[in-house]
């Protein structure tokens, strides 16, 4: 049984996070995903909490139609190797790491663990759908139709407003 593990941050998750689940979903038995930074919440970088996020990439995958992953939270450890010791004991054994960061992916490297850069949809990055949020302009069409409706739900754009000004 071929397993992977995807971590990021996933602040929110969006399309380009949803396009690299279903490439996996078909490649692998089982997708563990690893939700980064899993103590931040209320941050202009971190504005949703591990809870929010878990909800937002379960509706979404459950509504694909993706069913083969279970969900971890990693919290930042400030020490890449107690961080990367953590995921090897408290998450599944996995065959290869997917990431977008580069320092995550150096961790792995460096504990001789297979790990590979995602490719993300061109323009979709979460920094920048919490950016669009702040100026008030058009983030839906980033990012997928349940984490829209409960990014409305929770009223997420006010808050990322308020914890982006209060910097």
């Amino acid at each position: 049984m071929q397993c992977a593990l995807f971590i990021g941050r996933f602040q929110p998750f969006h399309k380009g996070h949803l396009h690299v689940v279903k490439n996996m979903s078909k490649k692998f038995d089982e997708i563990i995903i690893g939700i980064g930074s899993s103590q931040e919440k209320n941050t202009s970088a971190n504005p949703f909490s591990y809870n929010e996020r878990k909800v937002m990439i379960t509706k979404t995958l459950n509504n694909n139609k993706i069913n083969n992953f279970k969900i971890y939270p990693i919290p930042d450890l400030y020490d890449d190797v107690k961080w990367t010791k953590y995921i090897i004991k408290n998450l599944p054994k996995f065959d290869v790491a997917y990431s977008g960061n580069e320092w995550t992916l150096r961790c792995f490297k460096k504990h001789k663990i297979r790990a590979k850069k995602i490719k993300l949809l061109k323009g979709i990055y979460s920094t920048k759908i919490r950016e669009i949020m702040i100026k008030s302009k058009k983030w839906r069409k980033f990012v997928p139709k349940e984490v829209v409706d409960y990014i409305e739900k929770i009223s997420a754009p006010k808050r990322i407003k308020k914890t982006y000004f209060k910097k």
